[in-house]
């Protein structure tokens, strides 16, 4: 069975670290390797992860593509994978991955189902953000994006497209990274790989900021040439 990192960036979120730890350390096949990137935090976040087991790094400059990537870089399994502060997985979440990418994919990532705050901005979130993001993102790139609150790949792919991720806080690192997942490289959204997150980050301010890292993210990867992974 492959080794699994799993990688958790962090900044000021204690409290929904440790539920999602907790999640980890219920699954059916636990990750071998937890790495939490303190992002500079100033509460219990390191504490919290540290007390958990996990491994903590800490990564000053803040923004989280610098935070994963920084993960990545030190993660020692043959699978990596991504979780948000905030990700409640499945207790069969990185058994079911592990699956998925132990059969030839490169690449795997899953939707989520939202919890707090209202019924609205929860079904906002459910249906209407992700769809659009899978699918309107999916068609224009030519295969499933990743979302970074639920995803795993090879070591192999981050080996191959790690050096040339945006390494700065005004793109989202899980948009920036699909842009680099082209053939021969494999992704694969899979509807059971699914996990619960907070739908705090639905506020308007927080959706305007999700919009204008967005366009960014779009600009910096037009302006280089397209590549292929391998």
């Amino acid at each position: 069975m492959p080794s699994l990192t799993v990688v958790v960036p962090a900044l000021d979120d204690a409290e929904a670290l440790r539920e999602c730890l907790a999640a980890l350390a219920r699954q059916t096949q636990p990750p071998e390797e937890v790495i939490v990137v303190d992002n500079g935090s100033t509460d219990d976040t390191a504490l919290v992860a540290e007390s958990a087991g996990a491994r903590v790094l800490r990564e000053p400059r803040r923004g989280i593509a610098i935070a994963a990537a920084t993960g990545f870089d030190a993660a020692t399994g043959e699978l990596l994978a991504r979780l948000d502060a905030d990700s409640v997985p499945a207790d069969d979440w990185a058994e079911r991955l592990r699956d998925l990418l132990d059969s030839r994919l490169a690449a795997a990532t899953g939707p989520a189902s939202f919890y707090g705050g209202s019924a609205a901005r929860r079904w906002v979130g459910k249906r209407l953000y992700l769809p659009f993001y899978f699918r309107v993102v999916g068609a224009a790139l030519g295969h499933p994006p990743v979302f970074g609150s639920n995803f795993g790949m090879t070591r192999e792919v981050w080996e191959r497209v790690g050096r040339h991720v945006h390494r700065t806080p005004d793109v989202h690192d899980d948009f920036d990274l699909s842009f680099l997942l082209t053939p021969p490289i494999r992704v694969r959204y899979e509807r059971g790989l699914e996990v619960r997150i907070s739908a705090r980050q639905l506020t308007a301010g927080s959706f305007a900021r999700h919009v204008v890292r967005a366009i960014t993210t779009i600009a910096r990867n037009l302006r280089r040439p397209r590549r292929r992974a391998g």
